[in-house]
């Protein structure tokens, strides 16, 4: 793969998924980046034993490995004069320092813009926030499932309001890794410049930032109309629009796929057709757009399109629809993207050793690849795994990380 990052050094002080996630995707494009963590405790997220009630393997966590695979983890107490220090000399030879600690504890620990800076005025200074660097809630933490999905948009546009409330979050980390994805792209613009002007800038990404981001569309709508126009359908309600032929339908045996043919003129022949009813594609009801769009004739369409695709399972329409020149797309889960025959062949997924040598670990690619290249890296550190190597390459003596060790700045 083309390393686009090689020569790049990242030091990340960083907890959970955004911030670190972002160090994740530096790493795959060739990175070095070196990801500090306490020297007993570890990063937070490695405390957490179950997921949705099912028991994680420490050694095999997917959400140790989704944010951190590629990385070397250094265990430093930075709380401590001593680990400051190291924080300081580490960051001498670094290109970018990564964090996500909130503004009193950036200062109380020195390692704030001022403090990274006065080791190293060409750093670029990165910080991933919950809601943002400035503003009244500045010093306010947060999740993904708190400022990007709840407090930015997504979980009432999302929402019928049958329902009465607002939905939740759809699994782990799901804001997380799309925010992680734009700080990744911060860093790149932020170097780039500083190679073409040699001035370092700081980087300022939130989870509300990018919430708002991702609703972005419907939130440029809502300000230019003065109002929220958007309102979710109810799953499974018999609802039409203008085009019968936009819609998810259900199949014989409870799967779901999704028609999308905005511009239906030229695909009502082939669709009909592809869908069994290419009888009726001849019908002037609905041989043109125009007639075909009229709601009464919308509405007999759209029927008659439902009960078609009852007809058959989910894997027949999944073969049959594979010709159709509309768009569709089959509503898949989590676990069957994993097998997806299109998401394989573009490498989509890609594999880490494990640390207990056990089968490799499936992971999801960043969503950028150079020079048609699949994700080449490594599996996540353990806590402290590296820290006697990196300290070594910062030229530090064995009897100095003896010290160190001693005094329990390291680990």
């Amino acid at each position: 793969m083309t390393k686009v990052m090689e020569g790049v050094r990242v030091l990340e002080i960083a907890q959970f998924t955004f911030v670190p996630m972002a160090g994740g995707v530096l790493a795959d494009w060739g990175a070095d980046v070196i990801k500090v963590e306490h020297p007993v405790r570890g990063d937070a997220q490695r405390g957490i034993q179950m997921l949705q009630r099912l028991a994680v393997n420490p050694q095999r966590s997917s959400l140790m490995q989704h944010p951190n695979r590629g990385k070397r983890s250094v265990g430093i107490d930075v709380s401590t004069p001593e680990g400051q220090e190291l924080i300081y000399e580490l960051a001498k030879q670094c290109d970018v320092f990564l964090t996500n600690y909130l503004p009193q504890q950036r200062q109380k620990l020195k390692i704030d813009v001022e403090h990274i800076r006065a080791a190293n005025p060409n750093i670029i200074y990165v910080r991933g926030s919950a809601f943002g660097d400035k503003g009244p809630e500045r010093e306010k933490g947060g999740f993904d499932s708190t400022a990007f999905w709840a407090r930015g948009g997504s979980a009432k546009l999302v929402a019928p309001k049958e329902l009465g409330s607002p939905l939740l979050q759809p699994g782990p980390a799901y804001g997380d890794t799309i925010g992680g994805m734009n700080i990744a792209g911060g860093i790149a613009a932020a170097l780039f410049h500083r190679e073409r002007t040699g001035k370092a800038t700081e980087v300022d990404v939130s989870l509300l930032s990018s919430g708002i981001w991702a609703t972005a569309c419907s939130v440029d709508v809502a300000m230019e109309l003065k109002t929220n126009p958007f309102e979710a359908a109810m799953p499974g309600k018999n609802t039409v629009g203008t085009n019968p032929l936009i819609g998810m339908f259900e199949t014989e045996d409870g799967g779901h796929i999704s028609l999308s043919v905005l511009t239906p003129g030229p695909y009502i022949k082939d669709t009909f057709e592809h869908l069994g009813i290419g009888e009726h594609a001849d019908d002037p009801r609905f041989s043109t757009d125009v007639e075909l769009m009229k709601e009464e004739n919308t509405r007999a369409a759209y029927e008659m399109i439902v009960a078609a695709f009852k007809t058959k399972p989910f894997k027949y329409w999944t073969d049959r629809l594979k010709t159709m020149r509309g768009q569709w797309a089959a509503y898949q889960s989590v676990y069957d993207v994993s097998f997806d025959e299109q998401v394989l062949a573009n490498d989509f997924i890609f594999e880490v050793e494990s640390a207990d040598g056990g089968a490799p670990i499936r992971l999801v690619a960043n969503p950028v690849q150079f020079d048609h290249a699949k994700v080449e890296t490594t599996r996540a550190p353990e806590a402290s795994e590296h820290t006697e190597l990196v300290l070594m390459e910062l030229g530090i003596e064995w009897d100095r990380i003896e010290q160190l060790k001693e005094k329990g700045a390291v680990a």
